[in-house]
């Protein structure tokens, strides 16, 4: 098949599936909550079932993933167990026993010309999510879309097409046995590459475009698409340690910002450290990265740290994913702030404290989508802000900020009635 034959190709299978979306889209705007919720209900007791099913197309994913010589983080990104299969299952359902926000009243007020006016949550309509290699992401974002009454189209990773493959046949036995139409949540049915583009270019077909995954293919995203996007930059997450930091906190919240996955876009990246909590405390918080098996590239004085590697310019402003973190001491709460808002990326960033006036200068002074307080940025998670999931975590500032969950996957409509109102 030529170049010309593949472009027809993909620019048909991609008119046909936005087609199928846009017709699901109409139906479900309207479906009754409980419909949606027993869809996905039922999703996660079929998901359970065909646990060996998943598992082994899984296995075939992790297979060619490791010939393919992607690194540890990665894996994990992709890796499944019954465990994590379990907690899937369980996403799906505290989704489904997440309130409706199809239909609600955001505001609502009189006007002295007679007319009452409402201001109600609407369902964007078909979203698009292109992601890499976390099969998760399959059930997370058609669970959330579904919940706010869009229909999606999910282009996974090449790295995870059979697990995902797996996890989206749950998905539609769910739609299936609701009564709703399975192409609400559709799994695009190859790897070619060019369809990403043309989701891209789907104006006709796709509302918004959701990426999840590295630099690479969000910058593709934002710098391509005609449709509109839910920005999702890396993840260069700071934990600063303040000068007032309780140190029994500060040992526990670092390590597990950075150790507990390195894969995910909530882990630290970067620890910076307040001069005086180094005059005080030393290097233990270096000591215990370095003990847990983390490079540390170390800048200025923590580079004389035995164990530590200098590091270089870019190693800040760099989202490793790996066992890596950079570290730099810096005077104050400011010059923390003055390092992050050079080097972050807008997604998530930890002080560690006990002054109350710092935390509040701290969640003052930056704009980051979330700003935590003696807490491990691995939170930056939609289910564990009691969302049941995340279809991503938007950084921009438009419409959608932080974990996006189905109330932000909706619009809103204005409902204004008269009683033969008429203006003067």
């Amino acid at each position: 098949m030529d170049g010309q034959d593949t472009a027809g190709t993909v620019a048909g299978m991609m008119a046909d599936i936005g087609a199928r979306a846009k017709a699901a889209a109409a139906e479900l705007a309207f479906a009754p909550a409980p419909v949606k919720e027993a869809a996905l209900t039922t999703a996660a007791d079929a998901l359970e079932a065909s646990l060996d099913a998943v598992l082994a197309a899984n296995a075939r994913d992790m297979e060619a993933a490791t010939e393919k010589g992607l690194t540890p983080a990665m894996l994990d990104r992709l890796r499944l167990d019954a465990a994590r299969v379990a907690g899937i299952a369980e996403g799906l359902r505290a989704v489904a026993a997440q309130p409706d926000p199809v239909g609600q009243v955001i505001a609502e007020w009189d006007r002295p010309t007679g007319l009452n006016i409402r201001r109600v949550r609407t369902p964007l309509g078909v979203v698009g999510v292109i992601y890499e290699s976390r099969p998760n992401v399959t059930a997370d974002a058609g669970a959330l879309c579904l919940k706010a009454g869009n229909a999606v189209i999910l282009r996974g990773g090449s790295e995870s097409f059979h697990s995902s493959g797996a996890i989206h046949a749950a998905m539609v036995a769910g739609l299936r046995a609701a009564g709703l139409p399975e192409d609400a949540i559709q799994l695009v049915p190859t790897r070619d590459r060019e369809m990403v583009g043309a989701m891209l270019r789907a104006v006709e077909h796709i509302d918004v475009i959701v990426p999840r995954g590295g630099k690479g293919l969000v910058g593709l995203v934002q710098a391509e698409a005609r449709v509109p996007v839910f920005a999702h930059l890396e993840g260069i997450c700071h934990v600063y340690a303040d000068g007032a930091a309780d140190l029994k906190k500060a040992r526990a919240v670092v390590l597990n910002a950075k150790t507990r996955r390195t894969g995910i876009c909530g882990s630290a990246e970067c620890l910076l450290i307040d001069r005086d909590f180094y005059a005080r405390h030393g290097a233990v918080l270096i000591e215990d990265l370095l003990a847990a098996g983390v490079e540390v590239r170390a800048e200025g004085e923590l580079a004389a740290i035995p164990g530590t590697v200098a590091a270089r310019p870019d190693d800040f402003g760099r989202e490793f994913l790996d066992m890596i973190i950079a570290a730099k001491l810096v005077d104050g709460v400011d010059g923390a702030i003055a390092h992050i808002r050079r080097y972050g990326s807008s997604h998530t960033e930890a002080i560690l404290t006990e002054d109350d006036a710092t935390a509040e200068r701290f969640f003052q002074r930056l704009d980051s989508a979330i700003l935590m307080r003696n807490a491990s940025t691995q939170f930056a998670d939609g289910g564990e802000f009691g969302m049941g999931a995340e279809i991503g975590i938007a950084t921009g500032k438009m419409h959608a900020r932080g974990p996006v969950g189905a109330e932000q996957l909706t619009s809103f409509k204005y409902l204004v009635t008269g009683d033969g109102t008429c203006r003067e």
